[in-house]
């Protein structure tokens, strides 16, 4: 267990932790919420034993393991990707004499000594079984999005985000008791996510983790800690239940808050009344010294409900974009091919696929910034598109204010609209006066999408809109992308944001790329029916769904996605309706309402699949 005990933390006149308390188990999964400036990796950092409580205690109980990933952290190596994260371990230094005795014996085949003595490291090795050690490791790596023939690249050569999968990969092959995780999912594409998601759901470990991507909140935690204004209460349930825990206890405290101004304003009133007459003047003095004594309930903060309206942009053809056969090569190595899909009128599509796919490469062709080498892609009849940059430092103008900066931009734009969408994201009047080059990361985040939403464009080219924003910030940023009224191909890693706003998925891989209809979820949901099916239909001998499908044209493809994505929903939709029963009376009008909708949601499920088995 990890203890903390009345704790204190102030910088300067700010008071970050004002006597918190709080009692963790090693098993349990933790997310620590709170607003900017909270103090959530300050208090990553004292239980690290980085920094430490001005005053209060804590303690860690037995012999507790305990590992921290900052949110940056230097990792500076000449060592392979292989060897660098092997280096943890307390057999590496003997991997390492084994991988140089072997290549002298190679060079020396006749030196009988150093054959024995390569021979005794590799039994230590062998003992130790370093190479079940060794295939862990990889697996961990591969699920990060490392690629096996990149283990014999040195780590000087990668990016500070892929340095950082390094440093996670090294941190949970640990084996910790428990992992202190600051913003573990930043240098993280959507499909590592995936993976490193199903890895804390499965852990035995338990952790306390920061993170802005709801979804991961929701989904590996079973409590969360909110830190703010000082305090830090504890909510058990993911992140919904700590939503809806929330709102109530706010609820409660509103009405306790109201209650004793009511009652307060009653002894006012009575000690205006009698402070006059000199025969109740008593009275009234010691009801008023009553009053100054009594603990004030401070109202429960709401954030206040933002309401974004859009204009509606002018409309486009029906098909707004096409993509027919392109690939892309960079020095002779293909990046991706057979990419080929149509985007219309009105929704809104995500782009998914790991890093190093060609992700990136495929939307900068779409914006035109690279040359095209293979294939066609055209924009429909009135399409007016505007793009999002994932670069802000060099999508605004560092020397203006922010309200220069979209004046700028948006000439057929009123003064009171702008100020109206800079509200919206948090700016308030004073702030459009900012300049740009004072503005935090999520600050020129906001500033770039309001000039973006007020462009009055009916495509929307968004490259990592979530980038450096907080969990308010990307609601904010959702609802407004919900309601505009045009179509949007976007880019995300963030895998609630993807979830909550494509309608449509292109899942792009080094062979293909195709649209299918409905979230990541969805597309997720599907591959793992597809493969569900494949493994009945290996077993019993027959082809595969993918085998099948080899020769069907590109339009029986779209429509085998498209039942499959059917299929997945309506499934989905009879687990939903059978789970109210239990709540309905049998007989009532109610129940035999959804037994009617259940037998129609079967039979339709009944037609999808007999659609799919005569196409498949």
């Amino acid at each position: 267990m990890i203890k903390i005990d009345k704790a204190c933390l102030g910088f300067g006149t700010q008071t970050i932790f004002n006597e918190i308390s709080l009692a963790i188990q090693i098993d349990q999964k933790i997310g620590l919420v709170g607003p900017n400036g909270a103090g959530k990796s300050t208090l990553l950092k004292i239980l690290a034993n980085q920094q430490k409580f001005d005053t209060g205690k804590i303690s860690v109980s037995g012999k507790t393991t305990i590992a921290y990933l900052p949110q940056e952290i230097t990792l500076n190596s000449t060592k392979t990707i292989l060897d660098e994260t092997l280096s943890i371990f307390d057999d590496f230094k003997v991997w390492e004499k084994v991988q140089q005795l072997e290549k002298q014996v190679l060079l020396e085949p006749n030196n009988l000594e150093l054959a024995a003595q390569y021979a005794h490291e590799t039994a230590q090795l062998y003992e130790h079984n370093f190479e079940h050690t060794v295939a862990k490791t990889k697996k961990v790596l591969m699920g990060l999005g490392f690629k096996v023939e990149q283990f014999n690249e040195s780590t000087s050569t990668l990016s500070v985000g892929w340095r950082m999968r390094i440093v996670l990969a090294k941190l949970l092959l640990q084996e910790a008791d428990f992992y202190l995780f600051d913003e573990p999912t930043n240098h993280l594409d959507i499909v590592a996510k995936t993976w490193f998601l199903k890895f804390l759901q499965e852990s035995t470990s338990g952790f306390l983790l920061v993170c802005h991507d709801k979804y991961f909140l929701e989904k590996t935690c079973d409590m969360i800690i909110e830190v703010e204004r000082g305090n830090a209460t504890e909510y058990y349930g993911n992140y919904s239940a700590y939503l809806r825990q929330k709102k109530e206890n706010a609820e409660r405290l509103q009405n306790a808050y109201e209650l004793q101004q009511k009652e307060l304003a009653k002894k006012k009133a009575t000690v205006e009344r009698f402070k006059a007459t000199a025969s109740k003047a008593k009275m009234a003095q010691s009801m008023l010294k009553q009053i100054d004594k009594i603990e004030l309930i401070k109202a429960p903060e709401y954030i206040r409900k933002i309401n974004i309206n859009l204009k509606t942009p002018p409309t486009s053809g029906r098909v707004v974009l096409t993509l027919k056969n392109v690939a892309q090569k960079f020095e002779n190595k293909e990046i991706f091919k057979n990419v080929s899909f149509e985007v219309e009128q009105g929704q809104k599509v995500a782009i998914v696929a790991p890093n190093g796919t060609g992700k990136t490469t495929l939307f900068n062709l779409i914006c035109k910034k690279y040359p095209l080498q293979t294939g066609n892609i055209a924009l429909g009849h009135n399409v007016q598109e505007t793009i999002f940059e994932q670069d802000q430092n060099i999508a605004l103008n560092h020397s203006k204010t922010i309200f220069e900066e979209i004046k700028d931009h948006s000439s057929n734009t009123t003064e009171q609209d702008i100020r109206s969408m800079l509200g919206a994201f948090l700016f308030s009047n004073n702030d459009a006066y900012k300049k740009i080059s004072v503005l935090s990361g999520g600050e020129k985040n906001r500033v770039s999408m309001v000039k973006v939403l007020l462009s009055n464009s009916n495509l929307l080219l968004l490259d990592e809109p979530t980038n450096h924003l907080d969990i308010q910030s990307k609601e904010i940023l959702l609802d407004a992308l919900k309601k505009y009224q045009g179509t949007i191909l976007f880019v995300s890693h963030d895998h609630d944001f993807v979830n909550e706003l494509a309608s449509h998925t292109v899942f792009l891989t080094p062979e293909s790329g195709h649209l299918y209809e409905g979230s990541y979820e969805d597309y997720l949901n599907q591959e793992e029916l597809n493969q569900q099916k494949n493994n009945k239909l290996a077993k019993s001998g027959q082809k595969t769904g993918k085998e099948k499908t080899k020769d069907l044209s590109e339009e029986q493809r779209k429509q085998v996605n498209r039942l499959e994505n059917q299929i997945i929903k309506l499934e989905h939709e009879i687990e939903k309706i059978e789970s109210t029963f239990g709540d309905l009376d049998y007989g009532t009008l109610e129940f035999d309402a959804q037994l009617k909708k259940l037998d129609q949601v079967k039979a339709q499920l009944k037609s999808a699949n007999q659609e799919w088995e005569a196409l498949t």
